[in-house]
């Protein structure tokens, strides 16, 4: 296969030379670069210098104390809250995104409505999904829950899973419906068969975002599922997510050092989920 369009470094000179403003942007995109990618080593080495030595067995004890500080509940809360939110607004985003995509007429204007709402929702701050969620739901449940808290951050991640879920399906080529239909498969068979398989990627890109966002929230959690050191035996119990148990420690003043180790643990479980993510996003592109 013949390479095209290989462009030397003199040759680049001479472009820039020629147009100076291309040299002053490209100089402004490596400057960017460059800043990003320090400022995000500097605070990645920020906290693994500061919480690694902190990592020691009791804070993975099975019950928290005063002495120990345990962030296993957090831990397994936060697993919990995680699967939960996501039971609750993966199918409701991606059957909406369905509908909207491929049900609803082109040009409705509920359909713009829906959008406009939901890219409006998408923006809004969470500790206004915090307040919603108390008055909705801790007070309908008459005290802070896991579910409570499970629900409400699922009204917050499910405009993002719909809009990414929409985009992901409008990009799709209509040619592939077109042959669905020409060989006799149905709108429902085509959507399953057809669309979803080809929009996966887009698809699971969506839900990683929102589980990120479930992970690292913590406004929100304070007014819905509460700050309870323990394992709830029931989701109509209080309990603390990971970001939670974090923010806690910080503002006792306590128990500084073991606040930078659970920093490192929340780190390791985002660069986790963004591994998995990466994983199934190849899997289902090779698929």
């Amino acid at each position: 296969m013949k390479i095209i369009n290989i462009t030397t470094h003199r040759q680049k000179w001479k472009n820039y030379k020629q147009h100076p403003f291309s040299l002053f942007l490209y100089i402004l995109v490596v400057l960017a670069t460059v800043i990003t990618v320090v400022v995000l080593l500097s605070i990645i080495g920020y906290i693994l210098v500061k919480g690694v030595p902190q990592l020691k067995p009791s804070l993975f004890a099975w019950e928290y104390n005063s002495e120990n500080a345990s962030m296993m509940p957090a831990i397994i809360n936060t697993v919990t809250m995680t699967a939960l939110s996501l039971v609750i607004s993966a199918p409701l985003g991606i059957f909406a995104a369905i509908y909207l995509t491929e049900y609803a007429k082109r040009g409705n204007k509920l359909v713009k409505v829906v959008r406009m709402t939901a890219e409006t929702l998408a923006g809004i701050p969470s500790i206004v999904y915090g307040l919603f969620g108390y008055l909705m739901f801790v007070v309908t449940l008459k005290g802070f829950s896991m579910l409570a808290g499970a629900i409400t951050l699922s009204i917050m991640v499910l405009p993002t899973i719909m809009r990414t879920t929409e985009e992901a399906i409008k990009a799709v080529p209509d040619a592939y419906r077109e042959g669905s239909f020409g060989l006799g498969a149905g709108r429902l068979r085509t959507v399953f068969k057809i669309i979803l398989p080809s929009s996966m990627q887009g698809i699971l890109a969506g839900v990683i975002l929102s589980i990120g966002r479930i992970v690292g929230e913590t406004a929100a959690l304070l007014f819905t599922a509460g700050t309870d050191t323990g394992l709830p035996k029931t989701l109509l119990e209080s309990g603390r997510t990971l970001s939670t148990h974090m923010y806690m420690l910080s503002t006792e003043g306590l128990y500084i050092d073991e606040t930078y180790a659970t920093a490192v643990v929340l780190l390791l479980l985002v660069v986790g989920i963004n591994a998995l993510s990466k994983f199934l996003v190849n899997k289902a592109s090779v698929r």
